[in-house]
């Protein structure tokens, strides 16, 4: 009997899992042939900058995007500005934009560059917010005309980081962290080992302020004509009315959005509008964005752990290095593909996983041109990634550097005396119990392990000097856990050049051999699958999915509410949340 309701009840889930997949079919299929009408003349394009962004779809594929939790990513809005600025129909570009999104600076200015590609183009950029801040200003800025609605949120802040520390937490336990970190700046280290940050993580982070103001400064002067003495006063005012926004040139107009659509509307008296999803099923082949010639932009994007990318429900995107080592196998060995972009937005993560993607790289350079194109951060294990590669691009706004290293364990065995836990242990041979989770190194043990450590982070140190041309000495001077800007990291050594995905893909064709005017077909890797192709190739994971959807209602929906309410060895990068 047992043995039958076994049976049944696998057969039944059996047929669920087959209705439910012929009705997702059918849901694509309808959507297929529900195509929405062709672009008209005259058309506006509305961006939303607003909530979760990515840099590339995230690892749960097509199954995330039925259920209806597709995030915005910056591929589709710089996808969809290139095609805008040659496309006759579109008439212009609106950005609504809000200060509930999580777009990094090096983001920011990505889509700032593609605005000004439209501009040149002869097109308006109009801007629209009903909550805007600091960061979300440097955005706006590069529109033509910014409108916000009377009732609109404006605060606009200095600069201010702000790092967390668990050390006192983790002394209530009983919990004794034993770390080691190379060294004096790898101050992600600190958060479990220290109350407060160190002088040299003050240190290296005041002068990326210092890096974050100038630019913000430089390109608010250029976009706005706001001076500098001029933004400190503002600051001073700290929470604004869009009345006084206006007053001191922060925006142009309070407008509802009802009387911007009056304003744009047409010769029939109507404003066209094209929604993000609906323009990004324009291909760029048809508006001329097509050659012979192909070139592959691989995306590796998350925190480095793991052989597989996943959504984690705590942690967000992970990078498996099995997963992008075969995306990187997949354009070496297509004889169509000329060049690859490496795009990197990583913090960083597990030293081993990062070593085997390097090595891919570095035997994937000498079969055809690698640039990276480094994103908001690409620190760490994020860089370690990148620096055997043909070449380096970074954004000014780039986080990157931190070469250093952690690693170590917890003993927990104060927390488990205090819960009345026990253990005891049978052993044989010399340091079985060298990693043990309930029992400190001794003197020898940690000597030996901090040697080791210093080891594989001076071998990694050596080769970083060697892949960039420097001495030994020279790449010691910005290592050791030092974090930098794109814009120092071009000064120091670290990148080739500065510039954004256009730029990385200009440098691949010349490294091709591809005359600049000529056109070439970009690939984006992981390529996306449609439904059916998901099924037939055997990666429907839902597991994937409901992490997924867990993880985006744990950093969307959670983190919204708090804005409502408050207006192994670790090749890791300390946490930048720079308000």
């Amino acid at each position: 009997m047992k043995s039958f309701f076994k049976s049944f009840f696998a057969s039944l889930l059996a047929i669920i899992v087959v209705v439910l997949i012929v009705v997702l079919i059918g849901v694509g299929a309808a959507s297929i042939s529900g195509r929405k009408e062709p672009i008209k003349d005259g058309s506006y394009l509305v961006i939303d900058i607003y909530g979760d962004i990515q840099e590339y779809c995230p690892p749960a594929g097509i199954m995330s995007e039925i259920i209806g939790n597709k995030p915005e990513t910056l591929q589709r809005i710089l996808g969809n500005l290139k095609k805008a600025a040659v496309d006759d129909r579109i008439e212009g570009v609106i950005m609504k934009m809000s200060s509930s999104n999580n777009a990094g600076r090096a983001m920011l200015q990505e889509i700032r560059g593609a605005i000004k590609g439209v501009q040149e183009k002869g097109k308006k950029v109009y801007g629209f917010s009903d909550s805007i801040d600091r960061k979300t200003y440097y955005l706006a800025s590069a529109c033509d005309s910014i409108f916000m609605p009377p009732t609109a949120y404006i605060n606009f802040l200095g600069l201010s980081v702000t790092t967390q520390h668990i050390r006192g937490t983790l002394d209530k336990l009983a919990i004794n962290p034993q770390l080691h970190k190379i060294k004096d700046y790898k101050s992600a280290a600190e958060m479990i080992m220290d109350k407060k940050m160190s002088k040299s993580a003050r240190e290296n982070k005041e002068w990326i302020l210092d890096e974050f103001w100038q630019m913000y400064i430089q390109a608010v002067e250029k976009d706005r004509g706001i001076t500098e003495s001029e933004i400190v006063a503002i600051m001073e005012m700290a929470a604004l009315t869009t009345d006084q926004a206006k007053e001191v040139s922060l925006i142009d107009s309070v407008m509802y959005w009802s009387e911007v659509e009056n304003m744009l509307k047409g010769a029939d008296d109507e404003l066209i509008v094209v929604s993000q999803s609906e323009y990004a099923d324009i291909s760029p082949r048809t508006l001329g964005f097509k050659g012979k010639k192909k070139i592959a932009v691989i995306h590796a994007q998350g925190t480095i752990g793991g052989r597989k990318s996943k959504v984690d429900p705590m942690f967000g995107i992970m990078m498996g290095h099995e997963s992008i080592i075969e995306e990187i196998k997949k354009a070496r060995e297509d004889d169509d593909v000329a060049a690859i972009v490496f795009r990197v937005n990583s913090p960083g993560g597990e030293s081993l996983a990062s070593d085997l993607m390097s090595y891919e790289i570095d035997i994937t350079k000498k079969v055809k041109p690698v640039v990276v194109s480094m994103v908001d951060v690409a620190a760490s294990g994020g860089y370690y990634i990148a620096y055997k590669a043909s070449k380096i691009v970074a954004d000014p706004m780039t986080i990157t550097g931190s070469i250093g290293s952690i690693s170590g364990k917890m003993n927990m065995k104060g927390l488990n005396d205090k819960l009345g836990i026990t253990y005891d242990f049978v052993k044989k041979g010399p340091n079985a119990l060298m990693y043990s989770p309930f029992k400190d190194f001794t003197d020898k043990q940690w000597e030996i392990f901090t040697e080791n450590h210093w080891k594989g982070f001076n071998e990694w140190l050596g080769d970083v000097a060697d892949h960039r041309g420097m001495s030994f000495e020279e790449a010691e001077k910005l290592a050791h856990g030092r974090v930098w800007t794109g814009r120092q990291s071009k000064e120091n050594g670290l990148v080739d050049e500065l510039g954004g995905l256009s730029r990385a893909i200009e440098i691949a064709k010349e490294l091709a051999e591809i005359a600049p005017e000529e056109k070439v077909t970009l690939v984006h890797y992981p390529i996306k699958k449609s439904l059916f192709e998901t099924i037939m190739s055997g990666e429907l994971d839902f597991a994937t999915v409901v992490n997924h959807i867990i993880y985006r209602y744990i950093r969307d929906d959670l983190a919204e509410t708090w804005n409502m309410i408050s207006s192994k060895k670790v090749y890791m990068m300390d946490r930048m949340d720079i308000n």
